[in-house]
């Protein structure tokens, strides 16, 4: 018993002191609560993804990531049960998700995570999460600075091809992030770089990447200095940076991003304030008739700590998410999905 208090107070006390000196701050009491909290990971969460079943949207499924040297990508169900494990992988990081790759002859639905230890970006079927890239795919080969992290799938509207958007722990400003067409050769996928772009602030790193198909942009963090916006295309050649926005009202990090579709050009782009515990709400199609200006609509505390990643739907899956699900990564091994009408609610309240 003496053994537990002391214990207890070990933590009490650094958890104080965290608050502190401000580098976390506690869950607001007027957090949105989760709706479902998901079974606890073995190691570490750090990113999820939404998988849409194609004939039955309450089947649908979130793949997320367990970040550590001999973790794996996870497939949880809308309960939070965990219903598939992939092959074991060296540090996943990130993860998206893109459907209809052609492998084989077939269509194939994919979830891409970047394997830091291994400098790979990982290709794998859904919903079963069986590895479909032979090994892995080798990105930033040539450079120094290599260390994969953040992943985002561009589905081009005008010929179904995908893309996958890579970022790394560090990199060069103009070309921080690579971009690789994916595609199928015999059984397995593939991946060759078309494109290198993506200014870097040099402030900390580029992890979160998000990737608008309607709109055909990508956004991505630079933390601590704001939001970027670019065309997602490698066709156009074009590599101007479109916007910078959330320069201000950051904790500390700017994280994962999760963009919420209404129509196919409206609706609301999310960004965690890592260290704030809380979401920063801007609008889809920007304000004003400017697509590139992008005002802080809302700051909605949740119950995640310290959330790395993120994603939402607005199709109807069932039950308490006929309006879309929220997901989000959280401290303590675990990811919270969120009703979106509780998310909705908040940024209606603020307006």
């Amino acid at each position: 018993m003496k053994n537990k208090t002391i214990l207890a107070f070990l933590l009490l006390s650094t958890l104080f002191i965290a608050c502190k000196e401000d580098k976390l701050a506690p869950v607001a009491a007027n957090a949105v609560k989760p709706t479902v909290v998901t079974e606890a990971l073995p190691h570490d969460t750090d990113d999820p993804s939404i998988w849409i079943h194609p004939t039955d949207a309450s089947k649908s499924i979130i793949v997320g990531t367990d970040k550590d040297t001999d973790g794996a990508l996870y497939a949880f169900d809308l309960k939070g049960k965990i219903i598939a494990k992939s092959e074991v992988l060296k540090r996943p990081n990130n993860v998206d998700i893109a459907y209809g790759l052609s492998i084989d002859g077939k269509k194939v639905d994919i979830a891409v995570t970047t394997e830091r230890e291994s400098n790979k970006i990982r290709i794998f079927s859904l919903p079963d999460l069986k590895a479909i890239d032979n090994g892995g795919i080798s990105v930033f080969e040539g450079e120094a600075l290599r260390d994969p992290m953040g992943v985002a799938l561009y589905t081009r509207k005008s010929d179904g091809k995908i893309f996958a958007i890579v970022g790394r722990k560090s990199g060069p400003s103009g070309s921080y992030l690579w971009q690789y067409e994916l595609s199928g050769n015999g059984k397995s996928a593939t991946a060759k770089v078309v494109r290198k772009f993506g200014a870097y602030s040099g402030k900390k790193e580029i992890e979160a990447i998000a990737v608008d198909n309607e709109l055909g942009t990508v956004l991505y963090c630079d933390e601590q200095f704001g939001i970027r916006k670019y065309k997602a295309d490698p066709a156009l050649k074009d590599n101007k940076e479109l916007a910078i926005f959330g320069k201000t009202g950051f904790k500390a990090d700017n994280e994962g991003i999760a963009i919420y579709k209404k129509t196919d050009s409206t609706g609301y782009i999310l960004v965690s304030n890592q260290q704030a515990n809380t979401f920063m709400v801007y609008p889809r199609e920007g304000a004003n008739g400017n697509p590139n200006n992008y005002p802080l609509l809302a700051e909605i505390p949740t119950s995640t700590i310290e959330c790395d990643g993120a994603d939402v739907t607005s199709i109807n899956l069932g039950g308490d998410f006929k309006n879309g699900l929220f997901v989000a990564m959280s401290n303590g091994m675990t990811f919270h999905y969120y009703a979106w009408d509780l998310i909705q609610k908040r940024i209606d309240d603020r307006k």
